[in-house]
């Protein structure tokens, strides 16, 4: 009989007999024990194998893994907000670039912004008139730019000469930054712990001196962050101011010698204009077809012609050359 056999329908059996199911459930626990065992660490065991280590192994440790900071720098996952930097370019016809750059340096100030340059010169013109000219640059929040254009714009009588609007996008360099930032400031950290433990004076100080070169790069990526900041926060415009005689014609008792001369100029080039577009004619259209005409034509009329008028040779006869006796001498 099979030891582990069990009836089910008898009245007597042995209370030895072990079912397949209590085995499986001694396994099964067994197994489970050994994973738990297998998976915890022995807390003896790991202070037992962690040497005191020397602070030079734990820098260059420390060292090798802040090589790598630029390249396994990872983004935060956080959705950041977009940094865009927005600048303006503006030239402008004024009666008086002295009192509209008062004005543009004012309104600055009042919008919470500040002037970064302002240069009030003199230019000559074509005729010799010395005129004021100014340039300004001003910074002003970035969600007022459109409003400080329009309020620059109004110290004109006239549209403006230039006006540019630049958007640059600086979002993905302000997160590399960032993420790049905390990575810097983890390996200080680390290097500020590992030089509080090194007891060499040659340890000490290659710890002080990587830990100098990591802070110096803190404050670089810092000032650049700064930077994007303060740039997407206060957009900047440039604006030229000229006055308005500096762009009135030249005039000397009421004739205009600039205004006769462009009038010069464009008939050149409507002449220019006349003489090209004649000579596309004749290439392309002109000379085709004088091609054609003439083997088509001339040449079966000229060969045409020839027969018919081809020379004939008669002969001469012998009586002919006797009926003309000589002179006499």
């Amino acid at each position: 009989m099979n030891p582990f056999f069990f009836h089910t329908s008898g009245k007597h059996h042995s209370s030895h007999h072990i079912t397949p199911a209590v085995i499986s459930a001694i396994l099964l626990f067994s197994f489970i024990l050994s994973a738990c065992a297998s998976a915890s660490p022995n807390k003896e065991m790991l202070t037992a194998e962690m040497p005191a280590a020397a602070p030079m192994e734990a820098f260059d440790e420390g060292a090798r893994g802040l090589a790598d900071y630029n390249t396994n720098s990872q983004s935060t996952g956080q959705s950041a907000e977009r940094i865009v930097i927005k600048n303006a370019n503006l030239s402008i016809v004024v009666d008086d670039p002295s009192i509209s750059l008062d004005k543009i340096s004012a309104m600055a100030d009042e919008m919470g912004g500040y002037v970064v340059n302002a240069n009030l010169y003199t230019s000559q013109t074509e005729s010799g008139q010395e005129v004021p000219r100014g340039t300004i640059t001003i910074r002003v929040p970035a969600e007022r730019l459109n409003e400080a254009l329009e309020r620059i714009q109004a110290e004109s009588n006239r549209e403006p000469l230039n006006k540019t609007i630049d958007s640059q996008d600086v979002t993905r360099d302000y997160t590399d930054l960032q993420s790049r930032l905390k990575n810097l400031e983890s390996a200080e950290a680390q290097l500020t712990e590992i030089m509080g433990s090194a007891t060499k004076t040659e340890d000490v100080l290659s710890v002080y001196n990587r830990l100098v070169e990591v802070r110096g790069e803190i404050e670089v990526i810092k000032g650049q962050i700064q930077y994007y900041e303060q740039s997407a926060a206060l957009s900047a415009i440039s604006v030229d101011l000229l006055a308005n005689a500096a762009v009135q014609p030249l005039t000397v008792g009421g004739w205009q010698p600039v205004g006769v001369a462009k009038d010069a100029v464009q008939g050149l080039i409507d002449v220019g204009k006349f003489l090209a577009n004649t000579a596309i004619w004749i290439v392309i259209l002109v000379i085709p077809v004088l091609a054609v005409l003439y083997v088509v034509f001339f040449l079966p009329t000229r060969y045409i012609w020839r027969k018919i008028r081809k020379p004939r040779i008669g002969k001469i006869s012998p009586g002919a050359a006797d009926s003309n006796p000589p002179a006499a001498a």
